[in-house]
């Protein structure tokens, strides 16, 4: 597997560096340092209270016992409680929030099921009673909206695009949410009718901070398209590259002239300046780009400053690469300077890893979408960990960086049939084999795993998953001591971190959305 990673950074790095590219040259001991590094520590656990239900073992472990013993519907808690809920069908993949509102993504084909197909737009006024007050039916609402769902605050806009399954295109929806709870759809022709649709390839996608510019990846071949929102209601393409074999989430500057796209296992910086000036016919060259061994299919980056010095936390959505602290003061060689991981993303913990997520299909205790509570000097991170939860990090001191609670939803056993928009339960429904190649035949190899103990309860998971955890992939969003979240099968959910613990900056800006 670590060979297959490095051909693949190899491939990446000759393509982004090939004749008639633009492009920085990192240097190569910082590179192949930075790459070879696993990392091999956790950060502190939290100091939990008498009341909570604490974790029994490893930081971030759902244990094997828990889930077949029907522990894991109790879920576990460590400064943080559930103060409101709304599960309906479940949570698409990332789900987004403007003031008072929630919306939840969509996931194809549950979108085809039942009522209430499309994104559930939730009045959380009353944080102990979220109530549906609209549902977004348009056509990238009901394909399924994947990573795309944003807000950009500024404009007071929401946007998705439609991707029926990891890859979509021509689907764009743009709707202006003065009214946070009745969002209006913006732009009727291109994008929305079936008839108009705009030249792009959907997975993820984000807006620059001004919200005049909305970035939609499309995974392979690396296709990244920025979509110009200055008129919302006519949407329209002004670039258009294809930036590698492989893009995925993005980060971009608070001044809109770099975008950090993920890929493999890294992130390359672009200069986007000339798109955000709206040059005629703009360019956007490499400058630099860092890669790792430890994690891969990197998610997303969130862009924050220490004492005025840029810095990115950068997720890794696939492996046990947790979340990296990067210094992106110069473009050309970014520097990993931390990582946050669990206790059970560790290279010594692998055989309890795979034990207790046997059969979790795709996903199992990995970071997805991370959120800090302001962007300059930020005190806290908010991430969703998957199987693991919501996990809340004190990062005043990025130096220093330390757990200080999380909230880890009861387990829906048994409830499947009723989450049609939970791409979790539906895993589970269909009984398609997504659990990793590798960790699967990790498992036959050392004889955890044989054809006849698919028929039985225990590992039975490891081939058609279950839902005995829940998939925490939506970024939690920070509303003072409150964070607004959705997860795959419970829904949203507003959860309250105890003052021990938390206390919001005065100037507390939630990154969602920029």
């Amino acid at each position: 597997m670590h060979r297959a990673k490095i051909l693949l950074a190899t491939l990446s790095i000759a393509i982004l560096t090939a004749p008639g590219v633009v492009s920085a040259q990192p240097d190569f001991d910082t590179q192949l340092r930075e790459f070879l590094d696993v990392g091999t520590t956790s950060v502190p656990r939290a100091d939990c209270g008498p009341d909570d239900l604490p974790e029994p073992g490893l930081q971030g472990d759902v244990p094997a016992q828990d889930r077949d013993s029907g522990r894991s519907t109790l879920g576990y808690r460590c400064n943080m409680s559930l103060a409101g809920s709304w599960a309906g069908h479940g949570a698409g993949i990332t789900s987004s929030s403007f003031e008072h509102c929630a919306y939840l993504g969509s996931f194809f084909p549950g979108t085809l099921i039942g009522e209430s197909r499309g994104v559930q737009v939730l009045d959380v006024s009353d944080p102990a009673n979220p109530r549906p007050t609209a549902v977004l039916t348009e056509p990238a609402m009901l394909a399924g909206t994947w990573e795309s769902l944003k807000v950009n605050a500024e404009r007071k806009l929401l946007v998705g695009t439609g991707v029926p399954l990891l890859i979509g295109a021509g689907f764009l929806s743009v709707y202006d949410i003065s009214d946070c709870a009745h969002p209006r759809l913006l732009n009727p022709g291109p994008g929305t009718d079936p008839l108009q649709p705009l030249p792009i390839t959907t997975h993820e996608g984000g807006f620059s901070p001004d919200g005049n510019t909305y970035w939609s990846s499309g995974i392979v071949p690396g296709l990244l398209s920025a979509v110009d929102l200055t008129n919302p209601a006519h949407p329209r393409v002004i670039w258009q590259g294809v930036t590698g074999i492989e893009s995925h989430g993005i980060g971009v500057s608070p001044d809109g002239n770099r975008l950090y796209l993920s890929a493999l296992g890294g992130f390359t910086v672009l200069d986007i300046s000339a798109v955000q000036r709206r040059d005629p016919n703009p360019q956007v060259p490499h400058l630099g780009r860092v890669f790792w061994t430890d994690g891969w299919a990197t998610q997303h980056s969130v862009p924050v400053t220490y004492d005025g010095r840029p810095y990115l936390f950068t997720v890794d959505e696939g492996g046990s690469g947790g979340v990296k602290l990067i210094d992106v003061a110069d473009d050309a060689a970014p520097d990993v300077v931390g990582k946050i991981k669990l206790e059970i993303n560790l290279p010594q913990h692998l055989d309890s890893a795979l034990g207790s997520s046997m059969g979790g299909s795709a996903f199992a205790y990995e970071s997805h979408y991370c959120t800090a509570d302001r962007p300059a000097n930020p005190t806290a991170l908010a991430c969703g960990w998957i199987s693991s939860g919501i996990r809340v990090f004190d990062v005043r001191d990025p130096w220093n960086i330390r757990e200080i609670a999380y909230y880890n939803p009861p387990a829906r056993t048994g409830k499947n049939l009723s989450l049609w928009n939970s791409p979790h339960a539906l895993a589970s429904l269909t009984g398609i084999p997504l659990m990793s190649a590798p960790s699967a035949l990790r498992a036959v190899l050392t004889g955890q795993f044989s054809a006849a103990d698919a028929l039985t309860p225990r590992t039975g998971r490891l081939l058609f998953g279950d839902i005995s955890t829940d998939w925490c992939l939506s970024p939690p969003e920070w509303r003072g001591n409150q964070l607004y979240v959705s997860c795959s099968d419970n829904g949203f959910l507003v959860l309250n971190l105890d003052g021990d613990v938390y206390t919001p900056p005065p100037d507390q800006q939630s990154t969602v959305g920029s």
